[in-house]
């Protein structure tokens, strides 16, 4: 599957910013599917999980209650909606698919999109 994410950009601690992951095969609707961020000089973190049914989610405890994950098998997307951004929030952000139906580890998603930057000023 071929994923390609949008939705980044700059904007000022406390706004919000929808990023959405677009998957290419059909098949995507059995896949797990997460949210992962790359911030300057720091490993890859996992940022939020969603289950092939949107049954089951994870958040990183920095960013619950103001982070929320969404996927419209329909369509075949995978949203993250970004609210009262912080600038510890700064970071390349990747959408990643999994063959599992859930997953909560980076070793075992093995598709990913090409990042967006989202900036976050103080």
């Amino acid at each position: 599957v071929q994923l390609q994410a949008s939705g980044g950009g700059l904007v000022q601690a406390g706004g919000s910013l929808r990023l959405s992951c677009a998957a290419s095969s059909r098949s995507q609707k059995w896949y797990g599917m997460g949210w992962f961020r790359q911030a300057p000089g720091k490993d890859r973190e996992l940022v939020s999980a969603t289950s092939w049914n949107g049954g089951r989610t994870y958040y990183d405890d920095s960013v619950k209650g103001r982070f929320t994950i969404s996927r419209d098998n329909a369509k075949g997307t995978v949203s993250l909606q970004m609210n009262s951004l912080k600038p510890e929030d700064t970071a390349v952000y990747y959408c990643s698919a999994t063959r599992r139906l859930y997953s909560e580890y980076e070793n075992e998603y093995n598709a990913w999109g090409q990042g967006t930057q989202v900036t976050v000023s103080s």
